[in-house]
């Protein structure tokens, strides 16, 4: 099992990863560059000695070597000094070695080619050490003779591994402290810009415990959508519930009235039948709409989006068979490119009610006309009935039109929760251009 750990903890622990890595990675190259820096400086001065040697040496009238007593270079003079150096005259097999030399054996190069310089890293014998190596072959010319000569100078890498080594210390130091300055930084850097989410958690920590009743604090552009979101989700949360509570409360206080009518129609066994049939058909209206009215899904910010010319097609071809006595045209015009953030049954139970109604006191027409834009859509159902005689009044349970006509009186009262629900406008309207009901339903985008 995956240990579950914090973001704070993860975003620390993996910048110190990459700050080691990169702290490691440039303390490497540094360390690298600055040995090589010091090592092409001990072979320049040691490459300046060659060229002092050769200021310095001679050959006399039978090419020996002549060297002078004393060169400008003191440790050259010094034994044991740790700067070696020796000219071979490979002619007469003859070497000449430095006053530095007295006393121990240095690898002196002797195979150099003339007009070739070798620089190198060599071992003494016998544990003599290790030394830094700088050789130049040349051919002498003396008086009347020309010989070649070989010159070889040696240094002690001792030196050289004193100042690489004290430039790593100081380096690492340096590289280790910058670390972790760099990591208390980031820590605190980490600190301030998780502060939102924290205060979030504390938020969400007081809502839980009924302490507020939502997030209220300002928020940073990252998560102001997600406060934003959690805020809606619990107020469609808390309207459903309300919802529900009211549903109850109402099918309870509904119910009254028929189930009284009932208790009284016991004492009149002849009418009993018919007054049952009548209540029970009310009761059944009743519950019908309170239940349809609580299971609205309401706000629709989370729900997919939903084509609409799919329903509506679905819905006319359902009432072309149910009227299909009255032949009814119906009349879509919905592009097919058109959808909206609803739940399907939201969806079916709005349009179908309203086309049902339409198609129920059309003559022979039926339009309906879909436009969306960024803000809102426009939905507009027309027919060519005899159209509505009241217009607010038809929009309360169990009010009908027409008594005449078989219905409950429920479906516009059910579309209209469901349009409030969506925070949308229902508008009835006396007469549409086909000369009947017009009905235009307005919902805003979530």
């Amino acid at each position: 099992m995956k240990a579950n750990l914090s973001i704070r903890t993860r975003l620390v622990l993996g910048a110190f990863v990459v700050l080691v890595a990169f702290m490691a990675g440039a303390g490497v190259a540094l360390r690298r560059a600055h040995a090589d820096s010091v090592r092409a400086a001990h072979y320049a001065r040691l490459q300046g000695t060659v060229y002092l040697l050769l200021a310095g040496a001679e050959l006399d009238a039978g090419g020996a070597l002549v060297m002078p007593p004393s060169l400008a270079e003191p440790r050259l003079d010094l034994p044991g000094s740790g700067l070696y150096a020796s000219i071979l005259n490979v002619s007469r097999n003859e070497e000449w070695r430095s006053g530095s030399s007295v006393g121990i054996s240095p690898p002196f190069e002797r195979n150099v080619g003339v007009g070739q310089w070798q620089f190198d890293t060599v071992g003494g014998q016998g544990g003599a050490g290790t030394f830094l190596s700088a050789a130049y072959g040349v051919k002498w010319a003396g008086p009347g003779v020309q010989v070649p000569l070989v010159l070889s100078v040696l240094e002690d890498k001792a030196e050289y591994d004193r100042e690489v080594a004290a430039f790593s210390r100081t380096l690492w130091g340096w590289l280790g402290g910058a670390g972790v300055l760099l990591l208390l930084s980031q820590t605190l850097l980490l600190q301030w810009g998780l502060s939102p989410l924290r205060r979030v958690t504390r938020e969400v920590s007081r809502i839980e415990h009924g302490e507020q009743t939502e997030v209220q604090g300002h928020y940073p552009q990252e998560i102001a959508a997600l406060t934003g979101n959690l805020n809606t989700l619990i107020k469609q949360e808390r309207v459903r519930q309300t919802r529900y509570k009211e549903a109850l409360s109402f099918l309870a206080h509904s119910l009254k009235t028929p189930l009284a009518v009932l208790r009284t129609a016991l004492a009149e066994p002849a009418q009993l039948p018919a007054a049952v049939a009548q209540q029970v058909s009310r009761m059944d209206d009743i519950v019908q709409h309170q239940l349809t009215r609580a299971a609205a899904s309401g706000g629709a910010r989370f729900a997919p989006f939903l084509p609409l010319a799919p329903v509506l097609g679905r819905i006319r071809d359902s009432l072309s068979k149910v009227y299909a006595d009255k032949q009814i045209a119906f009349t879509l015009d919905c592009p097919k490119d058109v959808s909206w953030r609803i739940d399907e049954g939201d969806a079916f139970e709005m349009f179908g009610n309203l086309l049902d109604n339409s198609a129920k006191w059309a003559r022979q027409r039926v339009a309906v006309r879909v436009r969306r834009d960024k803000h809102a859509l426009s939905v507009r159902i027309e027919d060519d009935g005899p159209g509505f005689t009241d217009t607010e009044a038809i929009l309360q349970l169990h009010v009908r039109a027409d008594e005449k006509v078989p219905g409950h009186g429920v479906g516009l009262a059910v579309v209209n929760d469901l349009v409030a629900s969506h925070e949308g406008e229902l508008k009835l309207s006396r007469s549409s251009a086909l000369g009947g009901a017009q009905i235009d339903i307005v919902l805003p985008a979530a």
